[in-house]
């Protein structure tokens, strides 16, 4: 049995990854059918499970002729999840990674923030282990190409107005270190998406939100936490105008997950957290959600809800 993973369309949602073991057990249930679209890494597109040979019980017709330049768009009718005639037009993202590398890159990563002065260069060091883990549909071999003395000047100069401020002692200034805290959360970011590679080429990629839009859904996630359960909607409505933001690509980045999915999900996460040895393979359980609720889709088009 095949060790790929799939996607499945349902209720104007992607469900998944799933294992393809997982996949049959859905088929046997009758949760996916033979009109239900799937996809997986390596299709050139969205088909319906019963023209998949071999996947449904009763076998299925041939497969749909390839089509180039990546899926074709998934209209709502056939269960897409886009209002207006929009759909998926490259399938959703997705991330893998062995979990004991995962374990000691993250610690060398923690112990290099700890000592301040390598974090920019460890940083770039993670980045360039992560970012290959993400598979981009029509994207192949994602690479990072960032350069650590691009941020040192950021880094440095923040560390610099920390410790002024705590020699000063002022609260009013203690304040502001926050919201420039947020800011420099945004200059990464906008650092992050413009040094993405495919195949050893730049993507040509930039993020155009703007400041005041980070600080306003950063302070509001915040505000949010004291209604116990809202800053999962806000964190989630950041997610997608994140996304809505990033330029330079023939289709639209869009984040379709719910903030209920990701309630309960980092509830979940946060309760496995407390028994430290699930860490890992719970860190990796979310980033594979967020990265399956990550699509590419004709531009215009709008998530459902």
């Amino acid at each position: 049995m095949s060790n790929r993973s799939w996607f499945y369309a349902a209720n104007g949602q992607q469900q998944g990854p799933f294992p393809e073991a997982q996949l049959r057990d859905l088929i046997t249930r009758g949760t996916v059918r033979a009109d239900t679209l799937v996809w997986s890494e390596g299709m050139s597109g969205w088909q319906r499970a019963g023209e998949i040979p071999g996947l449904m019980p009763s076998g299925g017709a041939p497969p749909s002729v390839t089509q180039p330049g990546g899926p074709p768009p998934m209209s709502s009718s056939a269960g897409g999840g886009y209002a207006g005639g929009g759909g998926y037009a490259g399938g959703p993202l997705s991330i893998d990674f062995g979990i004991l590398e995962f374990v000691w890159r993250s610690l060398v990563m923690i112990i290099g923030g700890v000592l301040i002065i390598p974090t920019p260069w460890v940083l770039v060091w993670y980045l360039n282990w992560i970012v290959p883990c993400i598979k981009v549909p029509g994207r192949p071999n994602l690479s990072f190409t960032g350069n650590a003395m691009t941020i040192v000047p950021w880094y440095f100069g923040f560390i610099a107005i920390v410790i002024a401020v705590a020699f000063l002692g002022s609260d009013i200034l203690s304040n502001l270190i926050n919201l420039l805290q947020i800011v420099l959360y945004w200059l990464f970011a906008k650092w992050f998406i413009a040094n993405l590679a495919s195949d050893g080429q730049p993507l040509g990629l930039s993020f155009t939100g703007s400041v005041w839009a980070f600080l306003g859904y950063s302070i509001l996630g915040v505000l949010a936490i004291f209604t116990i359960i809202g800053w999962a909607w806000v964190y989630t409505a950041m997610m997608r105008w994140f996304c809505r933001n990033i330029q330079g690509t023939q289709r639209e980045v869009l984040f379709i997950g719910s903030g209920l999915e990701f309630l309960w999900r980092a509830i979940v996460a946060g309760l496995a957290s407390f028994f430290i040895i699930p860490i890992p393979w719970v860190y990796r359980w979310m980033w594979q959600w967020l990265a399956s609720q990550t699509v590419l889709a004709e531009r215009g088009a709008q998530p459902n809800g």
